[in-house]
């Protein structure tokens, strides 16, 4: 009876009937699709781009954005930065106060020209994850006064269109928090003022419970353009539906870009249409370019974390993407005639209502399509042949280009977005044999191209011996290259009282390259009286979201003449303490040096403490900061490593 079972089983995979899906307009479009994107915030995960050297840099914002060329992403979101720590590190605002705007600070405002240049019609969208404490007016609350935040984020998108000449299309509320329906309709308000009627409020980039509060409220139905959800697992709910607004993924996959967040990542832009009936899904992060020891190390759809070296990688995660947006744009539809496969898998057929049709089929199997979140229920995939009837526009049809990918976990040879012989269609039928952990994107769009540079150059650590002194005129970006900050904000500031060496300066955590025995030296200048202090640190072993649980070597010392070592960032676990004679205003220089299980410290060059016994951690990253987000400055900064 064994023997019977499995020769059926092999003759099937072999031979056995298709099962039969009609792709037919003629009964009506689905939702119109919305695009697919990338996030680059949430916090800081495209730090390390902007210090790539030419021409890597370029090559890997082709990778991400240029049109019909590999991901050609539809859209990009960005943080609007708030100076707080929103996962991977900070974003500075462009208001630091009430008094004062810059709409140059940060990198997203580069990021969104760039892709631009790529693709003219992308979309832009930005949210924020923090604001600054004056908008609350020290309440850290942006609700109770909702004409100061309504204010405060319409700046930024006039700041966009002004300074960048960049239209921004769509703004959200504040990233996983609760939403506000009263701030909701004076951002609604606020934005038609001043003329800015085409940009679409998107809420509330959490759960979907702000649904069932629009059935019931007129006006914030009215005031919200998109409802964005936060990794919903392919589903909705009826309430979403009934609200006949658009359903996007505003946050999704969150993944690692190996070949299992590949299979997530394809498996997900088909399912969140068929199963949730969702028009756009947007990938946390864009891209993964930030230190990887820090919070979700190796998200986005690709890889560039050296500038120092211009190493990056191009993960599979990129041809996913690029099975769908090679070949359909915002404004087509999706068809009605979209599902599941028999024996499981997804398709979805959308067409830009000018003849042309894309038809993307994934076959992921569970074990190699699970996202980080939410959990994945079983389900099984096995080998099928498929037949796909077009009706009605497309009867007509005799052939179809071909693009397809397989995710081979035997083999570890995977077959990643090829060009194969066109399918031919026979009286308006064509049928495939599916492998699982496959993608196929079937197309009238003769387009498509996979697009190549040269390899890039090898992956090489951070260099031992590293200085800066801060020394830029007209500085491109607004923080120094190679550091990334993880609580508050620096800057690079030209110092009007000083013509001296410390005309040029780090203004205001940061966390830096990882290493175990080095010196590290830095000159610093604390702004505060009395109550104000400054840091250098070495093995510090925790940024992003822990950075306030980080140990390491701490090296303080404060405007009311003391210092303190400790061996973590909240000053608990002290090593070493006394007398400095340090004070504000004044000028000092800071030598750490950690070798093995011990640490000293020097003042001016003269040793202040020594022998201090540090067990953990052995290795890890570099940083200086302040003790309360006061004003300093840093200042010739350097570090050698053994």
């Amino acid at each position: 009876m064994r023997t019977h079972s499995l020769l059926f089983i092999i003759s099937c995979i072999l031979g056995c009937s298709a099962e039969f899906y009609v792709i037919d307009d003629r009964v009506g479009l689905g939702r119109e699709f919305d695009g697919i994107g990338g996030l680059s915030g949430g916090g800081a995960t495209s730090r390390l781009l902007v210090n790539y050297e030419e021409p890597y840099r370029s090559q890997i914002l082709d990778f991400l954005f240029k049109v019909f060329t590999c991901a050609s992403l539809h859209i990009l979101k960005v943080e609007i930065g708030g100076d707080a720590q929103t996962t991977d590190g900070t974003e500075p605002s462009h208001m630091h106060s009430k008094d004062e705007a810059n709409f140059f600070r940060g990198y997203e405002w580069w990021l969104m020209r760039e892709a631009k240049k790529r693709n003219p019609n992308i979309k832009l969208i930005g949210l924020p994850w923090a604001f600054p404490r004056w908008v609350g007016e020290g309440t850290q609350w942006p609700y109770f006064f909702p004409n100061v935040t309504a204010d405060y984020v319409v700046t930024w998108i006039y700041g966009a269109k002004q300074h960048h000449n960049l239209d921004i299309d769509y703004i959200g509320i504040w990233n996983e928090n609760k939403y506000d329906p009263v701030y909701i309709k004076v951002l609604r308000d606020t934005l038609d003022s001043v003329g800015y009627t085409n940009v679409g409020i998107i809420a509330a980039d959490g759960d979907w419970s702000i649904a069932a509060a629009m059935l019931e409220n007129p006006y914030l139905n009215d005031a919200v353009e998109v409802i964005g959800v936060h990794y919903p697992g392919t589903k909705t709910v009826e309430e979403a539906l009934l609200t006949e607004k658009k359903l996007w993924s505003s946050e999704d996959y969150s993944t690692f870009n190996d070949d299992i967040g590949a299979g997530c990542w394809a498996r997900i832009l088909n399912q969140n249409n068929v199963n949730g009936r969702m028009t756009s899904t947007i990938s946390w992060n864009l891209i993964a370019s930030y230190y990887e020891n820090l919070s979700f190390g190796g998200d986005g759809l690709m890889t560039a974390k050296e500038p120092w070296s211009g190493h990056y990688l191009v993960e599979s995660p990129i041809w996913m993407t690029a099975h769908t947006t090679q070949f359909t744009q915002p404004g087509w539809f999706y068809l009605q005639t979209v599902g599941n496969l028999a024996h499981g898998g997804s398709y979805v057929a959308l067409i830009d209502r000018q003849g042309n049709l894309t038809i993307v089929i994934e076959t992921m199997t569970h074990n190699h399509s699970q996202c980080i979140r939410p959990p994945l229920p079983h389900f099984d995939v096995s080998p099928q042949k498929a037949t796909f009837q077009l009706k009605g526009s497309f009867a007509h049809l005799t052939d179809l280009q071909v693009w397809y990918s397989k995710l081979d976990f035997e083999t570890k040879k995977d077959a990643l977005f090829q060009r194969s012989s066109p399918v031919k269609v026979y009286n308006g039928s064509f049928t495939l044999r599916l492998d699982v952990d496959e993608v196929y994107t079937i197309t009238t769009v003769n387009t498509g191209q996979r697009g190549s540079y040269p390899e890039p150059p090898k992956s090489r650590p951070f260099p031992k011996n590293y200085s800066d002194d801060f020394t830029v005129d007209n500085p491109p970006f607004s923080e120094a290259p190679y550091f990334a900050d993880q609580t508050g904000v620096f800057e690079y500031f030209r110092n009007s009282t000083d013509n001296g060496s410390h005309a040029f300066t780090l203004w205001q955590n940061i966390h830096f390259a990882e290493m175990a025995d080095l010196d590290v030296s830095c000159a610093v200048l604390i702004e505060t009286p009395i109550t104000g202090g400054v840091f250098l640190a070495a093995r510090v072993d925790q940024g992003g979201e822990s950075v306030r649980e980080a140990k390491g070597v701490f090296y303080w010392i404060y405007a009311n003449g003391t210092y303190k070592v400790t061996n973590d960032i909240g000053g608990q676990r002290v090593l070493a303490e006394g007398l400095s004679g340090t004070r504000e205003g004044v000028w000092y220089t800071l030598t750490l040096s950690v070798k093995g299980y011990f640490a000293m410290g020097l003042l001016n060059g003269y040793p202040l403490w020594k022998n201090a016994v540090v067990l953990e951690p052995k290795n890890s990253w570099a940083a200086l900061g302040t003790l309360s987000f006061e004003y300093a400055q840093f200042d010739h900064f350097e570090v050698n490593a053994e």
